[in-house]
């Protein structure tokens, strides 16, 4: 079954030295994506992109990367990253694909694709558990950041922001009054999200929800998935932190960590695991790169068994 073509939104830079933002919804894995550029010299970038995976027939496709290529070429922009907020688990990432198709200029300029430091740690655990080869895996994205480094988008000063909780190596990404932080914060009915993948902490989670509460009411949080219910209706890309420290479920203005963290994990201890775990997190660990062919031409991933009463 092909995904359909996501649509986007657009926020328009209101003052100097704030970014454009292009909000573009998948809604087989409830994954919001974002193409953030600077308005003055069109550079820009694309925040946790994602590949087509049907789960029923194993064919993957480019439908929805090839949708943010369509809006990076209709308005002129000239991508220099591609960052991953982590290592996701419940969806594919493009960015290897993008990396390739918006590399293909005269000049020869490829996008980084960026993630941060702690990444390899992820990659280690990962690669081990799966038997994917050390080759695939090592030093296959461009560039690492550490904790509150800084980096451009044309004239716009950006910053990478450790958020450990969901996953160690997650990072957030500020740039003027935003702040993508994948997934971290949900939209308020929803909360937070999951911590019980590997090295994920609630506790970490907490102290991370108020770093992103502690910034300025004003600032806008951009979150990484929605799941919308039935009376909400439709997907909500952001939320300002003044509406986080008032409405979110999880963390409004007087829970305390010790609540939040028993909240947290008696509900992930209830959570089923998400329908991509183990595609997603061999092929992301690898930046979107495929696993090498077989013989045969084939490319695999594993899939561990479980085996239901008495031992064979």
């Amino acid at each position: 079954m092909q995904a359909s073509t996501p649509d986007y939104a657009t926020t328009t830079a209101s003052t100097e030295g704030q970014p454009t933002v292009h909000d573009v919804f998948e809604p087989r894995t409830g994954t919001w994506q974002y193409v953030v550029a600077d308005p003055a010299t069109l550079k820009a970038v694309i925040i946790d992109p994602v590949l087509d995976f049907d789960l029923a027939t194993q064919v993957i496709s480019t439908t929805t990367a090839d949708a943010l290529l369509s809006l990076v070429k209709e308005k002129g922009y000239h991508v220099s990253m591609i960052l991953e907020t982590h290592a996701h688990a419940d969806h594919l990432t493009a960015a290897s694909y993008l990396r390739y198709r918006l590399g293909t200029g005269s000049d020869g300029f490829k996008p980084l694709v960026v993630a941060g430091q702690r990444i390899r740690e992820m990659q280690e655990a990962i690669g081990e558990k799966y038997g994917v080869p050390g080759e695939e895996y090592i030093n296959v994205f461009d560039k690492l950041f550490g904790d509150d480094e800084t980096f451009q988008i044309g004239q716009l000063t950006a910053m990478a922001i450790h958020l450990p909780g969901h996953t160690p190596d997650h990072l957030g990404y500020k740039i003027g009054d935003n702040v993508f932080c994948g997934d971290s914060l949900f939209n308020a009915d929803l909360g937070t999200a999951r911590c019980d993948f590997p090295g994920g902490s609630a506790r970490d989670l907490f102290k991370s929800g108020r770093k992103l509460l502690s910034m300025p009411d004003h600032f806008k949080i951009w979150t990484g998935h929605d799941y919308p219910s039935a009376e909400r209706g439709s997907p909500v890309p952001y939320m300002t932190i003044r509406d986080h420290r008032a409405q979110n479920k999880h963390l409004h203005d007087g829970i305390t960590e010790d609540e939040f963290v028993t909240m947290r994990e008696e509900r992930d201890a209830n959570l089923p695991a998400p329908r991509l775990f183990h595609q997603s997190l061999q092929v992301n660990i690898r930046t979107g790169q495929l696993p090498k062919p077989n013989e045969d031409g084939s490319r695999m991933l594993h899939l561990p068994l479980k085996l239901s009463g008495e031992k064979w």
